[in-house]
């Protein structure tokens, strides 16, 4: 009745088996056994059908635009532990996700201490927005001010700032994890002006803006580059308690209870 090692269409086969039950050469859980292999059988032998050229040059396209970001880990937000960190909005951050602050030139603050999510929610939506078609720049904020400070001495500062310029979004890390001299700070806010209300900027930082007075020393020059930051843009507190730390703390208790 049945010829096992060739693959029978489903339809067709089912068809036999009924008719085996019929004529009780077969019981009803027999056929109900070989109609469920059959189907299996049926998902397992689909063809898979090739990616054409079109979607295979998108996603040369969107992996290009995803290395030229030089994220330094790759992060998502299906990988985002929403349950541990109540401070952030699961729907908020899916909207962002869309990327229509960035289609804007508005700007994203990621605010909270280590631990909290909000590099991992940085580069996640920084990885959102190269696939959205978004050219993506990501980088720390000292190593950017130090960047800069190279350029200044070799001359070739405005250029520099023009290439950070033209990107659709820029995103900077640890931002405020370090104090900025006057001269950094300085080159750090003309980037800012360069992109303000053109490109977007998000940041992501352990300070709240209060605390930036210890990042940028001079108290003018720290409000002009929060204006820049903040300015019709959205703000994501990540709270102060690291989930981080937590999940380490539940992991070691379960090591010791067994």
């Amino acid at each position: 009745m049945l010829l096992m090692g060739w693959h029978v269409p489903h339809d067709h086969l089912v068809a036999g088996l009924a008719s085996a039950l019929r004529a009780g050469a077969l019981t009803a859980d027999a056929v109900a056994l070989e109609a469920r292999k059959a189907a299996e059988a049926d998902e397992v032998a689909a063809p898979v059908v090739p990616a054409g050229p079109e979607q295979r040059n998108v996603n040369s396209l969107t992996e290009r635009r995803i290395k030229a970001a030089q994220f330094p880990r790759e992060k998502s937000l299906r990988a985002f532990d929403f349950e541990a960190n109540g401070n952030v909005d699961a729907a908020v951050i899916h909207t962002l996700a869309t990327c229509e602050w960035g289609k804007k030139g508005l700007p994203l603050c990621l605010i909270g201490d280590s631990g909290t999510g909000k590099s991992h929610l940085l580069i996640a939506l920084g990885a959102e927005a190269a696939m959205a078609g978004f050219r993506v720049r990501y980088t720390l904020a000292t190593k950017l001010v130090h960047e800069l400070g190279e350029a200044a001495d070799e001359k070739i500062l405005t250029k520099t700032i023009a290439r950070y310029g033209r990107v659709d979004l820029l995103c900077i890390d640890e931002l405020g994890y370090m104090e900025l001299d006057r001269r950094g700070a300085e080159l750090l806010f003309q980037v800012l002006t360069e992109r303000e209300e053109k490109n977007s900027v998000a940041i992501a930082s352990n300070e709240s803006f209060g605390g930036w007075t210890r990042t940028f020393t001079g108290p003018r020059l720290c409000a002009a580059i929060v204006d820049r930051l903040t300015f019709g843009g959205n703000i994501i507190g990540t709270g102060t308690d690291s989930y981080r730390l937590a999940q380490k703390r539940a992991r070691a208790e379960q090591v010791q209870t067994h």
